[in-house]
Formats: C-alpha cells, structure tokens, sequence
C-alpha cells in the first residue's frame, strides 16, 4: 500500500514563508517534544540564497545545542544558524 504523504503543499514562495512564519512556534514545541522523547535522529537543514538550495545534515544533539545557544542570545534559531554559517565561511 502506496504512503500517503503528510507534507504541506503550497501554491507559492511566499505562501510557504507565510505559513512557516505564523507557524514557527509550534513546530519548534512539536521538534522539542519530539526530541525529548527520542524520536528525532539527524535533521536535514535547507539553507537557499538566491536561488540555490543546500541542505546538509546535522545531528539532533548539535541541533539542540544549537536551539539553546539561539535561546541565549535571542534569536530565532534559523536567524542563528545562518549567522554561524555566515561566520565560518567569513573564516574561511
């Protein structure tokens, strides 16, 4: 029997960016939750630019750390992750 796929679909970009905004919070409790109680191994994370996207994998441990680091300093945690990826390629 063929999985029928729980992903939101959307018409369009901004759509998409609308939904994920009026929705961060609870997706980031439904994560948390998740991880907390062990369901949740390596996530894929999508970064675009202009029009590329890159997604690359990072560990739920490294992902939580993250969130608490993002917490401390009061940012959203994918404002975050772009800062750290925009410093180390800064160092480079």
């Amino acid at each position: 029997m063929p999985r029928i796929s729980k992903r939101k679909r959307f018409a369009s970009e901004p759509e998409k960016a609308a939904w994920w905004e009026a929705n961060e919070e609870a997706v980031t409790g439904a994560f948390e939750k998740a991880m907390n109680e062990g369901y949740v191994g390596p996530c894929t994370v999508v970064a675009t630019g202009d029009s590329t996207a890159t997604r690359f994998r990072l560990g739920s441990r490294v992902v939580a750390k993250a969130r608490a680091q993002a917490a401390e300093r009061g940012l959203h945690f994918h404002t975050y992750l772009k800062m750290i990826v925009r410093e180390a390629v800064r160092a480079w």
